[in-house]
This record gives C-alpha cells, structure tokens and sequence, in this order.
C-alpha cells in the first residue's frame, strides 16, 4: 500500500520519475511495507529495512541493505564503493531496463525477505579491525578528553573518522582532518552531523 509520507518522492520533478514509479510498483507487489527513512523511500518487513529506491547524476538503484548476504546468481548487485560492508545494489539507467528485469528484481526482493525471516546478520568490522592512522593515534595519547570523547562515540560514527582520516594520503592532509574535526569529536558528533 502506497504511504502517503513518500508521495512527494515519487511526485517531484526529476530525471528518474518513470524509473522510481516503476520500482515502487514492483516493491509495493513484493507484499513490502513503504516507509520514508533517510529522505528516501525504503520498503521494510516486519520493521526491518529490505529495500530502498534511491538515484544519482548517472543511474537510479535499488539498495538492497544485506545485499552481501544475497546469492546474486545474476550477478547484478553492485557494492557502492569499498568500504560499504552490507548493502549492494541494483542500478538502472532506463526504464526499459526495470520492465525487463521485474521478475528477477522480484526474485532478489523475495530472497532479501527470506533474508530477514530468518533473523540472518551481516557480520562487520569491528571498529578495532579499521586502519588506525598514527595522527590520530597520538592525538588520543596525548589528550584524554579527546580520547574519551571518540570512545563514547557510537561504533558506525568512530568508524566513518578513521575511514576519513585514513583516506587522506600525506600525514599533513590526516593531522589537517584531524585539527578540523577536534571539536566535532568533543561534541559527540559523527562527521557528517550539524
């Protein structure tokens, strides 16, 4: 059944209107529940997230969110960049494409609900197993508070500050990152929070 919370999604102006009509279509028929979750449409199961439509500059998607847990016998799914750990998608670049593929877009939709039927988890990094960069590492050495700030910080936010240091490749560029993100990291702040 349709939400009307994610009416406006599908109601704006935008390049993938048809595509994003047609993946809500299909994910409605898959007997999901629509809910709006980070600005986007995602599909759940019993409260549990399965599925979202989302769209870049180049193609729109489906993000499956244990997609790493999916056979992929199509080997369609895409793992967005690296470091993402669970989700994969599933891209399209026209319409067509979508028509195409409904049945096994279904079929990977199933399988992502048997997925959460049966309670299966992704198993990530631990925060400890992420590249600590020697920066950053003296700067928790060296100040306490600095220190006992980032461990109060939830596992996802201390993860994506080592990710971000780390991908810095001079040691000046990282103990830049670092200096601006002193007092964000005080404040309990995850890098991208306001």
């Amino acid at each position: 059944m349709k939400n009307p919370k994610v009416d406006f999604f599908f109601e704006k102006d935008g390049e993938w209107q048809p595509e994003y009509n047609k993946l809500r279509e299909i994910m409605l028929d898959c007997g999901l529940i629509e809910e709006l979750k980070w600005g986007v449409p995602c599909y759940t199961y019993q409260k549990s997230n399965v599925v979202l439509i989302h769209g870049f500059k180049e193609y729109c998607a489906l993000l499956f969110h244990k997609g790493v847990l999916l056979k992929d016998t199509e080997d369609i799914l895409v793992q967005q960049t690296e470091n993402v750990q669970s989700a994969r998608q599933l891209r399209f670049t026209q319409y067509q494409e979508i028509v195409d593929q409904e049945s096994t877009i279904k079929a990977y939709v199933f399988e992502a609900i048997e997925v959460e039927k049966a309670g299966l988890k992704v198993p990530l990094k631990k925060t400890k197993e992420f590249n600590m960069p020697e920066e950053f590492q003296k700067a928790l050495d060296e100040n306490t508070d600095f220190r006992g700030a980032f461990e109060r910080l939830t596992p996802g936010r201390q993860r994506g500050y080592l990710l971000y240091f780390s991908q810095a490749k001079q040691s000046k560029t990282r103990e830049s990152r670092i200096e601006k993100y002193w007092d964000h990291i005080l404040s309990g702040k995850g890098l991208n929070d306001e």
